[in-house]
């Protein structure tokens, strides 16, 4: 089968489309022919390995998996000894962010972390809602009319998403990304936009009720000053060296009534179950920028890499 395979860490040059065998289940495993694969962040931070974590799961010194690729939809084509949740033909879909695989015609998958995609999503859609949908409807849990929330980087697949959910709640919602997406995140619904790369929102004077930070880089104090009192800000990922204070200062904060700590996001079947039936419900709906071939993978996680991508990127193999 063809599969895109990284060898070692580093940036997209380290990628290659080659043949490589057929997979076979283990016991509680099954195989699905993949019909989607959304490209996430956490690909590219398994590519280079960086943050420090993604080694810890990855691989201290090389990959241990050589096969990219998360958020997978596919047919159940073979099971493994054990495995009795789904039949041959179903169509599954799950957030196999530990294990990954998907940027490759079959994979072989954990019957505990798929579900069954509801008929009404297609299978790009789908593919974009587990890990990134995830994110976004836990990390706008809670939201009331008239809260005020902050979304930094929140023209990705989390942050349009989280978007959505926190509109329809009823919140402010700023918007911090690039400038090359700050009028089509407008155009979504943001109430207003600030371009990261000319104004840092922390030195802005301005107070928000919840921060929602996709990657964060900044340090305890100055993100209690512009939390308002009660306020929450959680931050899904950034670099060990950055979260760790993050973190461990926050705590500090309690104090002040200020909650500044990790977003801890249970990802796993009941919770892409809760997506999926959101976005049926319509409440999600993903911004889908291209839908690729297995040979774009690289270029699509360059983008990823470097915050270019419009929503999400989907590969199809």
């Amino acid at each position: 089968m063809k599969a895109v395979v990284q060898d070692r860490y580093g940036g997209p040059q380290n990628l290659s489309l080659t043949d490589v065998p057929l997979p076979e289940p283990r016991p509680s495993e099954i195989r699905v022919k993949v019909l989607a694969c959304a490209v996430n962040l956490s690909d590219w931070e398994y590519l280079v390995g960086d943050p420090f974590y993604a080694r810890l799961v990855g691989g201290l010194f090389r990959p241990k998996r050589p096969v990219l690729g998360s958020d997978i939809v596919g047919l159940v084509d073979k099971l493994g000894n054990g495995a009795s949740c789904f039949k041959i033909g179903e169509r599954v879909m799950g957030d196999l962010v530990m294990v990954r695989g998907g940027f490759a015609e079959y994979a072989c998958v954990s019957e505990a972390e798929m579900v069954r995609v509801p008929d009404d999503l297609s299978d790009d859609i789908a593919a974009c809602l587990p890990q990134a949908g995830g994110i976004a409807l836990i990390g706008t849990e809670g939201l009331a009319p008239g809260d005020r929330f902050l979304i930094n980087g929140a023209g990705g697949g989390s942050g349009t998403m989280a978007l959505q959910l926190a509109k329809a709640a009823g919140a402010h919602v700023t918007a911090v990304d690039n400038a090359g997406k700050l009028a089509w995140i407008k155009a979504l619904g943001a109430d207003e936009t600030i371009n990261y790369g000319t104004e840092d929102f922390t030195n802005m004077g301005k107070r928000w009720t919840r921060i929602l930070d996709m990657v964060a880089t900044r340090d305890p104090s100055q993100i209690a000053g512009c939390l308002e009192t009660g306020g929450v800000y959680r931050a899904v990922g950034g670099r060990v060296s950055v979260l760790l204070p993050l973190v461990l200062g926050g705590v500090l904060y309690r104090l002040a009534q200020k909650s500044i700590a990790m977003l801890m996001v249970p990802s796993g079947r009941d919770l892409t179950e809760r997506v999926a039936q959101a976005a049926v419900e319509g409440r999600i709906v993903p911004h889908i920028e291209a839908v690729l071939p297995l040979s774009s993978v690289p270029e699509a996680l360059r983008r990823t890499g470097l915050g270019e991508v419009k929503g999400k990127l989907v590969i199809k193999p």
